[in-house]
């Protein structure tokens, strides 16, 4: 795995976390007990911080950025799917951010919140608890058709997952 210092900014990896080999993390970057990562995704923690709470996974091909003035802060069992980027935003607890969405600087998107895929916040967004953010540019509304329950199967299947790869995962080439 590619896993960088950069000058006294140095990523802080849980032992009980997985970082995949190909992922990259660089800086200040931690990673709590659980949380995964995943194939080709990068977190470059170079001005500011990058924080992935407990069990929470960063899925295939992610870009997660920070700002000195906007860290990205990612809560416990919270979900990113597969190419999301997210720069300087934080993101509650029990979230789910699908695959290929926009997440800009300074956004914040409240427990157990939904960014629908495709969509892109722009700058300062709101997401608020219970609401889904759908479109370019997003627009919100209740969240009816995908619940806490099913944002937790995914983070359960993801914590999983990562146990598998930890142990069976072997480079034939």
């Amino acid at each position: 795995m590619a896993i960088y210092a950069l000058g006294d900014r140095e990523p802080q990896i849980h032992p009980q976390a997985y970082v995949h080999p190909d992922a990259t993390v660089i800086g200040d970057v931690r990673i709590a007990a659980q949380a995964s990562v995943w194939p080709q995704t990068v977190l470059r923690g170079d001005h500011g911080y990058i924080e992935v709470g407990e069990r929470s996974n960063i899925q295939d091909g992610c870009v997660v950025h920070c700002t000195k003035a906007d860290p990205t802060i990612l809560g416990p069992s919270s979900a990113i799917g597969h190419s999301v980027h997210v720069e300087g935003a934080t993101i509650g607890t029990g979230c789910l951010i699908a695959s290929g969405a926009v997440v800009l600087n300074g956004s914040v998107i409240e427990d157990g919140a939904m960014v629908g895929a495709g969509a892109v916040l722009s700058y300062r967004s709101h997401v608020p608890s219970g609401q889904i953010a759908l479109g370019v540019p997003a627009k919100t509304r209740p969240n009816t058709s995908f619940g806490p329950d099913a944002i937790q199967r995914i983070v359960d299947g993801y914590v999983k997952r990562a146990e598998y790869f930890r142990t069976e995962l072997r480079r034939l080439s």
